[in-house]
């Protein structure tokens, strides 16, 4: 599990899901099984709990456990597949949004500009038709500034595009070393590794539909929800964990959900110190109106 991925706020998101012995829980966001197997060590020989994931690395991480049915899937279809799974309603649903270790470390993944010459991929699933390669040699430069400028915020998204249509009309853009090379003369030289970071994750986003994804993973999220039943999501960045607090704001407003911390859960300075990339992690927690 600690080679794949380190779970972030882990204590934290398991005690706000309130595990009891023969509860029904859903980790809509398995990837390494941290997060998992401490629900499972928690729970009763009753209990079930239901995770997902479509990436299909981290299927290698189920525990074998009769407790657990793992999903290779998309949490969009929470809600299906846990009726199909005869897990609706749920005592608690924790969704881990951050991209696991596993996936930044493995060169061929194409997720992180930190590899020479790795394929500009990005799917979380394998079997999925588009790739990072595909939208920056395909999408219109007007496309790119938008997607730059929405998912990651990068400064000068319209130069950005730009340079990547005039790169691609010589030779097509197919690895990581061809996408900087294309954007060089933007690079800041102070702010780099920020900026590449910026890039990645928009392209990354919309590789995968994450934010359509979670949107409608938090609708049914909290249609699947027993009353009483808790809901935690870990956000690492503005975009999603604005989705998330408007879910949640919305869903109280209407009587649906509490929400049981007014503020996100930080993590510690010592879980920083040990996990970097549990830096920006925000933890949000609500509970079904019974």
């Amino acid at each position: 599990m600690s080679a794949y991925h380190t779970p972030v706020l882990l204590n934290e998101s398991i005690a706000a899901l309130d595990v009891r012995d023969e509860g029904t829980y859903i980790d809509a966001t398995f990837g390494g099984g941290g997060h998992s197997r401490e629900i499972l060590r928690r729970m009763g020989p009753k209990g079930r709990l239901l995770a997902f994931d479509k990436d299909e690395d981290a299927l290698a991480n189920a525990p074998d456990d009769p407790r657990l049915t793992l999903v290779h899937g998309d949490f969009r279809f929470v809600h299906q597949f846990a009726r199909y799974h005869g897990c609706d309603p749920a005592d608690g649903i924790l969704a881990d949004l951050g991209v696991s270790s596993h996936q930044f470390d493995t060169g061929e993944r194409g997720f992180s500009f930190r590899f020479d010459d790795a394929p500009l991929d990005m799917r979380m699933n394998h079997r999925a038709h588009r790739c990072a390669a595909d939208i920056v040699n395909s999408y219109s430069g007007e496309d790119l500034e938008r997607i730059f400028r929405l998912y990651g915020e990068v400064e000068g998204s319209g130069r950005l595009a730009e340079l990547i249509v005039a790169s691609r009309a010589r030779s097509p853009l197919r690895t990581t070393e061809d996408l900087g090379r294309a954007i060089e003369p933007v690079l800041p030289k102070l702010f780099e590794h920020k900026y590449l970071a910026k890039i990645y994750q928009a392209l990354r986003i919309e590789v995968n539909g994450e934010m359509t994804s979670l949107e409608k993973f938090m609708d049914q999220a909290i249609r699947t929800l027993a009353p009483g039943g808790r809901l935690a999501v870990i956000t690492y960045h503005s975009l999603e964990d604005r989705i998330v607090k408007n879910a949640i704001r919305e869903a109280w407003r209407d009587g649906v959900l509490e929400r049981l911390e007014k503020k996100p859960i930080l993590p510690s300075e010592e879980e920083i110190s040990l996990n970097t990339r549990a830096r920006s992690a925000k933890l949000r927690v609500a509970g079904r109106r019974r």
